[in-house]
This record gives C-alpha cells, sequence and structure tokens, in this order.
C-alpha cells in the first residue's frame, strides 16, 4: 500500500525504493500496451482503433504473464465541431471518437497475494489523433462542470484544462463518453468484488496522465466508497488550478507524477504559481485565472541528461515513454523482484511513436 502511496510515498522517492521502481516500471508497461495496441496507421481501416481483440490486448502487447485481464475497451471523443467540407479532407482528420486505453483487472491470486488485494488498472495512451491535438490547444482552464459561461473563477473553483475536459465528458450517440464508460466500469466491477479488498490503479502518459487525473478526480466525486486510489503519470502536462489540486488531496485520492527535467511538456500549459506565489498580484496581470495553472500530487523527477550522460536533449525524445521507462529501469538494482521481468518488456518493446 506504500508503493501506491497509502503514506504520500513518504521516504521512498529519495532515493527511489527498489520496489517501488518495480511498481512504476509494471504500470508504465500497461501504458505501453495501449500504445502497441493502437492502429497508427492512417491508410488502415482500423485507423485508431484497437489492433488486437479485448482478451489478447496485454499478450500481443509484450506484457505476458502479468495476471491482469482487459475487461473493458476505452474511448475518447472530441467535442470540436467539425465543418462540412472535412469530408473532403482525409478520413484520418475526420475522426471523432477514438481508442484510448483500457480497463484491467488482476486475476492471479499469486499477484494478488503479492499486492494484498485485488488491483483495477486503467491505462491511457497520450495524443495521436488530429481532433486531439487540437484538443490540445484548448489550454484555458475551465470549470469542472464544463460550464465555459460560468464567471465565478474568482471564488476559488476547481478548474481543469478545457480540451482534456473535453476528451473526458464528450460523447456521441453512436460513442458514450470517456467519463461514462470508466464509471460504468467500475461500478461493475466493484459490485463484483464488494466481499475482498480492491484498489484502482490509473496511469497515463502525457495527455493520458492528465485524463488519469481528472479520472481520479470523477471516480471519487461521483462513486461512494470508492477503494484507495492512486495514480502513476508520465510526462503529464499541468492539468488544474490550485482548488482542483485541494479537492483531490481532501478526496484522498494518491498521486504520483514520473517527470523528467528535460521534458518540455511538463512543463505547460499555462502560467504555474507556488503556493507561496501571491494570487491577488497574479490576478491583476493575468486575465481572470484562466492561464494559472498548480502543479498537482507528488513529483519523482528524473534527468535525461544527466542520468542517460546525453550531450544534447531531443525534445520528442524526452517525452517518450520508453525514455521514462527506460530512465527509471536504468536504476532498477538487482535485488529488485520485477527487474528481470521489466527488463524483457522493455527489450521486446517496439518504438513507441513520439506523442502527447
Amino acid at each position: 500500500m506504500e508503493y501506491h502511496g497509502a503514506k504520500n510515498w513518504e521516504g521512498l522517492l529519495d532515493p527511489l525504493d527498489d520496489g517501488l521502481r518495480g511498481e512504476i516500471i509494471r504500470y508504465g508497461s500497461f501504458v505501453e500496451a495501449a500504445y502497441q495496441s493502437f492502429d497508427f496507421d492512417p491508410s488502415s481501416p482500423t485507423y485508431a482503433q484497437c489492433r488486437y481483440a479485448k482478451s489478447s490486448i496485454l499478450e500481443r502487447s509484450g506484457v505476458e504473464e502479468c495476471g491482469y485481464e482487459v475487461t473493458k475497451n476505452l474511448l475518447a471523443t472530441s467535442s470540436i465541431p467539425l465543418p462540412r467540407w472535412i469530408e473532403r479532407m482525409p478520413r484520418w482528420m475526420q475522426v471523432q471518437s477514438s481508442w484510448i486505453g483500457y480497463v484491467a483487472v488482476c486475476n492471479d491470486q499469486a499477484e494478488i497475494s503479492r499486492l494484498g488485494r485485488r488491483d483495477i488498472v486503467i491505462a491511457l495512451r497520450g495524443t495521436a489523433t488530429c481532433l486531439e491535438w487540437l484538443e490540445n490547444l484548448r489550454a484555458t482552464l475551465t470549470h469542472c462542470d464544463g460550464n465555459e459561461n460560468n464567471t465565478n473563477e474568482l471564488k476559488d473553483e476547481p478548474m481543469v484544462e478545457t480540451g482534456v475536459l473535453s476528451l473526458y465528458t464528450s460523447g456521441t450517440k453512436t460513442s458514450p463518453s470517456l467519463q461514462q464508460l470508466i464509471r460504468d466500469e467500475i461500478l461493475r466491477i466493484l459490485r463484483m468484488y464488494s466481499d475482498e479488498p480492491v484498489s484502482l490503479t490509473i496511469t497515463g502518459h502525457s495527455l493520458g496522465a492528465s485524463l488519469a487525473i481528472l479520472a481520479a478526480y470523477d471516480i471519487k466525486t461521483t462513486i461512494k466508497h470508492a477503494p484507495h486510489l492512486s495514480v502513476i503519470s508520465f510526462g503529464g502536462p499541468r492539468v488544474g488550478n490550485r482548488t482542483f489540486r485541494h479537492h483531490l488531496e481532501r478526496q484522498g485520492t494518491k498521486i504520483l507524477r514520473i517527470v523528467n527535467s528535460d521534458d518540455l511538456i511538463t512543463k505547460v500549459p499555462g502560467i504555474f504559481v507556488e503556493d507561496h506565489d501571491d494570487m491577488g498580484w497574479i490576478r491583476k496581470h493575468v486575465k481572470g485565472s484562466r492561464w494559472v495553472y498548480a502543479n498537482i500530487g507528488h513529483e519523482l523527477r528524473l534527468s535525461s541528461r544527466d542520468s542517460l550522460q546525453l550531450n544534447s536533449i531531443d525534445v520528442a525524445t524526452c517525452h517518450d515513454l520508453k525514455t521514462y521507462l527506460d530512465l527509471v529501469n536504468g536504476f532498477v538494482s538487482s535485488s529488485c523482484p520485477f527487474r528481470a521481468n521489466a527488463r524483457r518488456m522493455l527489450q521486446k518493446a517496439t518504438t513507441i511513436p513520439s506523442v502527447k
């Protein structure tokens, strides 16, 4: 439980505990499986969908014998309206809903015994489609209820990035929102295992990291007696304001952000304000508060330049999920029980496209 934030990772981050390293790599491999399963080929008839059957996602992505079973495919939908002329453009520009990850449940008794509970995982990839990139540009903060006409932003309301909220809450007649898909599946699983200890771990990279935090907030807000919930994110941009962070803390949500100091994506969007900064002064010089973000959760900071001894820094490489896993994996000691499995998974993985 301490590896999952029960004590806010106190004493585990500096120096980084070997057991925690193993857990970080393990959850990183679930996100990697989301990338490996996604069809990136614009000419493919299954572009932006999952390439594999639900039952074989983990195995075909190189995450064999992990003890988890995928129970639900997840889709994210953009709310950006498409003009009529878009019909004359390539189909890949028109994709409104795309496969973004999955829900998986631990069903291996040995793994359940090791963890002390049955673990549920939500794994989310980063940006891949045209409309997802456009949503990333909607970087102003908006109220968590999605009401952009609400003018009470100065009254300490929780606010999150507009584009991320859109991808989380939007749906179509044929595709439920990511929010609804996650809520329904988590409720179903919790009812199924109501008589045993359960934990929920949400993990994601880049855009997926932002969506993971939003999903955690939503689950804790809407599901009574939600289980212990932790977020392990990689390369996530800023996602919300200070009040949003305070709400997460009051909910008891545990968030560990893995950050590469040389990754520019972790430094955007908006303006970052430390707790000791004068918010009144900031508001006098920034129009409203729709650009003032706050860092959320606990941070494990690594560096491509220092850890990998690179002379030059490539922006895309610094943000790549494989770089994050290499940074963590490169320091796993021989005593870590996950070392061999983590290295095997990384060796089998192909290069992940540099995406947000």
